[in-house]
């Protein structure tokens, strides 16, 4: 049975740490990938990269069509951002590792990124809305970028308030506003 490794949360220095490529024949890769997955979906998450878990990896698990209870994790390793798409589009992002509060951010709605299997199989992905963001997303956490470093710098002031708030009140990975907590 996997155990769940609890999500780092910000301000841990290692969400800020460019990650180390990893050895694509490193077996324990898959052991890895399995407990981000698990924690992922604990945490009601349709991403997580290997620094939320407090490794320095380039390794990044996505879901973003979770639909009637059914898993299938996509495991990208040594991920690299392709191309991007469109005109930025300002959206609302949470993050597993700054709980509580949920922060504008503008990114192009269109991503592509190429990144290999735990086989060791190159691959592309492209997505556009929420999958293109999450992989945006994901991927600057293995550049040691937070979401407290993509929004302007007004947004970043109320949205660094906001988290200090949400971390006095409690709040847990996977919550993305307080308000869980009023009811």
């Amino acid at each position: 049975m996997l155990t769940v490794i609890s999500i780092v949360q910000s301000p841990n220095p290692i969400l800020n740490q460019v990650c180390d490529p990893c050895d694509l024949g490193d077996k324990s890769l898959k052991k890895l990938a399995k407990q981000m997955a698990k924690a992922m979906y604990k945490n009601d998450g349709c991403g997580l990269a290997a620094p939320q878990l407090g490794v320095a990896k380039r390794l990044v698990v996505i879901d973003c069509d979770q639909e009637e209870g059914e898993q299938n994790p996509i495991v990208l390793v040594n991920p690299v951002l392709v191309d991007t798409q469109g005109d930025p589009v300002v959206a609302g992002e949470g993050c597993l590792s700054c709980p509580g509060i949920t922060v504008p951010i503008a990114r192009p709605p269109f991503a592509r990124v190429r990144y290999f299997d735990l086989d060791g199989e190159e691959w592309e992905i492209e997505g556009d809305d929420l999958l293109g963001r999450c992989l945006q997303h994901e991927l600057d956490h293995l550049d040691g970028i937070t979401m407290f470093e993509r929004c302007d710098p007004m947004a970043r002031i109320e949205a660094l308030r906001d988290y200090e708030i949400a971390l006095a009140a409690g709040a847990r990975p996977g919550e993305t506003s307080l308000e869980a907590r009023v009811r």
